[in-house]
């Protein structure tokens, strides 16, 4: 019988390191082989160290062989070396983290195509701005969290001079109306969107149907809006059969709510699980369109993305009904999306458009300024080098933070005053000055969309705190 007793520095003598192996390999020897001499059993456990993977099968030792190798690191996936080649509209208005971040989403291996808006900037994997033309592979951080977020704008056949004689009954119809942020109505209207069978069939979707039903028809914070302001048609050739000249409008920007996040966070949660990168490029793990995953996400997507336009749908309809005149037409185009479009020589792509407008041949679409500068009505020009795309917006030259820094409520209500704006809600980080001038943007995309008419805002209503209420 064996009367040495090992000991844990016995075995760090050997080579063993603390911890769960060390620890184990002494257990089972005390259990297993009591009568071995002490020499036999230092043999042992440095026979199984010195080569644990030929003991991982082994019905005694295979604890400890398995705390002796280390886990297998997963391969990140290289990026290509250099960018592939894309081009950047309004270069000089853009900040280069932004130029960075498209930098790396084009050494993405599945990339094929990118161009760079001129209202863009930071954001996360893909900047807002950003369009990515991918192979077989959708990136859910490419299409954005707000999935689907869009403009809506209906034009009336009622006089513009409303706008300033009946300004309180325009703002009440705002207030009544539309909700923003954790506000939401009392009694949803019930739309066809709710009868939709992902809701069924795609388990995160179906989580989310009972919150998506009580936020139908409401707007998201931030940078969403729903104002009425002056449209004015440059010539009556135009799509919608109008003669040029003054309309009165109105303009509704939000996306899909807690629905959209919800599906954003979860399939960019899968895609960097199954798709790892490397640290700089890891927000950009895409889902191969093969893939279940990949299939789910895009139906998910595409759900979102109709929810979002039956929100706007109600916006405009809950609006008509207290203007009591139906539009005499309607423009709606959305952004954070993808979309299966053909290149060049006729291959599908994934079109990730974050924060970019739809701008094919021919295509109309609403840009916007800021709450008190212009946004216009376009036509798109169908450029390939842009991806058919444009921007979506000015782009913001201040954050948030930096916003509310250094600006002050004074000297943002003097300059909606200047420009004859009126504002129901808002904070300091939406304030006019916080965008690139959007007459730069638009001298900038001159190749990518024919301007068809302007909108001026007059009365916005946005998400904010009273504080910041002027009404």
């Amino acid at each position: 019988m064996n009367t040495f007793t090992l000991t844990g520095k016995d075995l760090l003598e050997i080579g063993y390191k603390p911890g769960k192996a060390l620890g184990t390999a002494l257990s089972i020897m005390e259990t297993a082989y009591p009568d071995l001499s002490k020499e036999e059993q230092l043999t042992k456990l440095a026979t199984i160290l010195a080569s644990p993977a030929d003991y991982q099968q082994d019905e005694l030792w295979a604890p400890v062989a398995e705390a002796l190798v280390p886990p297998k690191q997963e391969e990140l996936i290289s990026l290509l070396p250099e960018a592939k080649e894309y081009v950047i509209y309004g270069a000089e208005g853009i900040e280069v983290g932004a130029i960075n971040q498209m930098d790396t989403a084009m050494r993405l291996p599945v990339s094929v195509g990118g161009a760079l808006m001129p209202d863009a900037h930071q954001g996360y994997g893909l900047p807002i701005g950003g369009v990515l033309a991918t192979k077989g592979a959708v990136i859910p951080y490419a299409v954005g969290v707000d999935i689907g977020c869009r403009m809506s704008m209906s034009l009336y056949a009622i006089d513009s001079g409303i706008l300033t004689t009946q300004s309180d009954q325009l703002k009440r119809i705002l207030l009544d109306n539309t909700r923003f942020g954790t506000a939401t109505f009392k009694n949803p209207k019930d739309h066809a969107i709710m009868e939709r069978p992902e809701f069924a069939a795609i388990p995160i979707v179906r989580s989310l149907k009972d919150r998506a039903y009580s936020q139908l028809g409401s707007s998201g914070g931030g940078n969403h809006f729903v104002e009425f302001g002056v449209v004015e048609l440059h010539n009556a050739e135009n799509e919608f059969g109008l003669p040029a000249g003054q309309y009165l409008s109105a303009l509704s920007h939000s996306g899909s709510r807690g629905l959209g996040a919800n599906i954003a966070g979860h399939y960019t949660k899968l895609a960097m699980q199954n798709c790892r990168l490397p640290q700089e490029a890891r927000h950009l793990a895409w889902l191969d369109l093969k893939t279940a995953e990949g299939q789910e996400y895009w139906l998910a997507m595409n759900l979102a993305g109709d929810y979002a336009s039956a929100c706007h749908h109600q916006i405009h309809e809950r609006l008509a009904i207290a203007l009591g005149e139906q539009p005499l037409a309607v423009v709606e185009n959305h952004h954070n999306f993808a979309w299966k479009e053909k290149d060049a020589p006729g291959n599908e792509v994934i079109v990730h458009r974050k924060g970019a407008t739809p701008a094919g041949q021919g295509v109309l679409g609403i840009i916007p300024g800021s709450m008190a500068t212009p946004g216009f009505i376009v036509r798109g020009k169908g450029e390939a080098n842009s991806l058919n795309s444009a921007s979506h917006g000015a782009g913001r030259v201040m954050s948030r933070t930096k916003a509310k820094q250094t600006l002050s409520l004074p000297q943002v209500q003097q300059f909606l005053q200047e420009a004859g704006v009126e504002v129901i809600g808002s904070g300091l980080d939406e304030a006019p000055m916080v965008y690139k001038d959007i007459r730069q943007v638009m001298n900038s995309q001159q190749d990518l969309v024919d301007v068809v008419g302007t909108f001026t805002p007059k009365i916005v209503r946005m998400c904010g705190d009273e504080k910041y209420m002027k009404y």
